[in-house]
Formats: C-alpha cells, sequence, structure tokens
C-alpha cells in the first residue's frame, strides 16, 4: 500500500525540524534524515529545505505533503476492506511483541474470555528490540497495541494505557557477580557497587528510587542509561560487571545475567499500551480486557 515513510515526512512537515519530529517519533534525528533520504530517493525529488534553523517543505513536499494524509487515509481503509471482504464478521487486533514486551501475560488472560467475543481476531507482529523508541512510535501504526510497563511520561504523550498488574524492581548483575546468590537485596547491600539506572525526567517511579538511593545510601555509585531499556543496556551490565535497576518481568532477558528482588514498596503499573488516537475497534476490544479483568477481580474477592 502507501510508503509508510509519508508518517515520518508528515511528522517532520508539522514539526518544523528532524530534532523535533525525533522527539515526537522516539528515534534519532540521524534515523529521521536517513528516512527522508530515503523517501526522497524513491520519489526523485528533493522534499525538504535544511538549514540551521530546521527543514522546510520544498514545492514538490508541499504536493506530497498535500496528498500524503488523503494517501494514508485511503491505503488503511483499503486494508479495512480487504479484511471484511475475506472475513465480513471478524475484527483483526494486531498485537506488537517482542523478547522485552512479550504478549503472553495478555494471551493468558485473552483466552479465558476468546470464546465469547468469537468476531475478534488476533495477530502477533514482532518487532526489535534494538530500539524501543521505535517500538512505541510504531503501536497505532505497525500494531494496535503492546504489552508492557508503562511509566514513561515521553510514551504518555502519544500512547494510553490499560492496566494488567504491577511489576516488582530487581536488580539484574552478571553470573558470579558477589550478590548472585541473594534471595533479596536492600539498598545497603549494594554500598560499594555501581548501579546502572535510567536518566533523570522520563519516570517518576525511577526518579524517587535514585532520589532516595542518592540521599540515604551515597557509596552507591548510578551510572546513567538511556530513558528506554533496549538488550544493549543489558548487553553492557554483563560486559560491565555491574548491576541494573531492572524488573522482575525482565529476569530471564539475558542468559548472562541473573535478578535478584529488590526489597522496595515501589512498583510499575503493567499492561495494554495504545494509540491515543486508537480506532473504534480497537477502544472496544480494550473494553472488553477491561471487563474481563473486572470480573477477575470479583472472582477473586468471592473465594
Amino acid at each position: 500500500m502507501y510508503n509508510p515513510l509519508l508518517d515520518t515526512m508528515i511528522t517532520v512537515a508539522d514539526c518544523g525540524s528532524f530534532l523535533k519530529a525525533s522527539e515526537k517519533l522516539y528515534i534519532s534525528p540521524t534515523a529521521i534524515m536517513k528516512q527522508m533520504n530515503q523517501l526522497e530517493r524513491h520519489i526523485g525529488l528533493p522534499l525538504f529545505v535544511r538549514t540551521s534553523k530546521g527543514a522546510a517543505l520544498t514545492a514538490a513536499g508541499e504536493s506530497v505533503y498535500r496528498d500524503a494524509k488523503q494517501l494514508i487515509m485511503q491505503s488503511r481503509e483499503a486494508v479495512w476492506r480487504a479484511y471484511q471482504a475475506e472475513n465480513i464478521d471478524q475484527i483483526l487486533i494486531r498485537l506488537g511483541t517482542s523478547a522485552l514486551y512479550p504478549c503472553k501475560p495478555f494471551m493468558d488472560l485473552w483466552n479465558k474470555v476468546r470464546e465469547q467475543h468469537p468476531r475478534f481476531k488476533l495477530r502477533v507482529v514482532p518487532f526489535e528490540d534494538s530500539s524501543t523508541e521505535t517500538a512505541f512510535a510504531n503501536v497505532g501504526k505497525k500494531y494496535d497495541v503492546m504489552t508492557g510497563p508503562f511509566d514513561s511520561v515521553y510514551v504518555a504523550r502519544f500512547n494510553r494505557f490499560l492496566e494488567l498488574g504491577r511489576c516488582h524492581f530487581c536488580i539484574s548483575m552478571p553470573w558470579g557477580h558477589r550478590l548472585s546468590q541473594r534471595e533479596s537485596l536492600s539498598y545497603k547491600d549494594l554500598h560499594g557497587e555501581k548501579l546502572m539506572i535510567q536518566e533523570v525526567g522520563n519516570s517518576p517511579v525511577n526518579d524517587r528510587i535514585r532520589n532516595e538511593i542518592e540521599k540515604e545510601h551515597p557509596q552507591i555509585t548510578i551510572l546513567d542509561v538511556p530513558c528506554h531499556y533496549d538488550l544493549e543496556v543489558f548487553n553492557r551490565c554483563g560486559e560491565e560487571g555491574c548491576l541494573l535497576l531492572s524488573l522482575e518481568n525482565w529476569k530471564d532477558i539475558h542468559p548472562s545475567l541473573v535478578s535478584v528482588p529488590l526489597m522496595t514498596d515501589d512498583t510499575i503499573p503493567y499492561g495494554m499500551i495504545y494509540s491515543a488516537k486508537a480506532s473504534q475497534e480497537t477502544r472496544h476490544f480494550l473494553q472488553i480486557i477491561q471487563k474481563a479483568l473486572t470480573g477477575a477481580a470479583l472472582g477473586q474477592g468471592d473465594s
């Protein structure tokens, strides 16, 4: 159908710069520039004038921009009609999944109620963990929902969330580390160690933990890592032999690491992440999940 790079082009044009577009799409300015170079080569015309102040559309770019939104809408409608032609009574929900953001926790819930909602069919769409920023940007585009932790200020600007449960914190470290055999860890146990924590400003819960460590446990050296973990963060933990503030959901993510529960009352919500502009079908689907969660909670209360 349409070229997905048109979505990026529209964002750049609306933002007026590669930098601002990168912040909105959760990918680097370099990646944005490469995508626009690729689109210009595909079309055979320059679409942007690059200046120190930003990026402005050329005459050709303005023409493509005007037609792109209509083209995107027509393409999505064409795909939807194709699904309707194949299965008139079925609604397809695309579920993004990866090693860091597996769909299994959600599927365990869906399998309990799927027979009551035969119209909904799920398609699993795998994505790479090499760029978590891109993964969040693709919610509502390449897939309708994804499952994972949700405590990101940046992600919340464009996505919404249906909570399924809470994630507990743990400390990841290489096998053989002096703390790797412990059943649980306190902050005092981490004295003298280097601890990797995501940089300030993205996660209120992570920021609260960082503040507690800086004030009450200065014997711990904090190392900044990117706001959104990817597999490279876990690789770094293993290669440098330091500790990593992680989540129990990721305890088996890296074969060279072991994760030990951290004794803290702090948790992070975990659940279904969907676009702020989600379709009516997606929102209907999430309403079903919400009712299933309510029913499960009531069932536990009656037992």
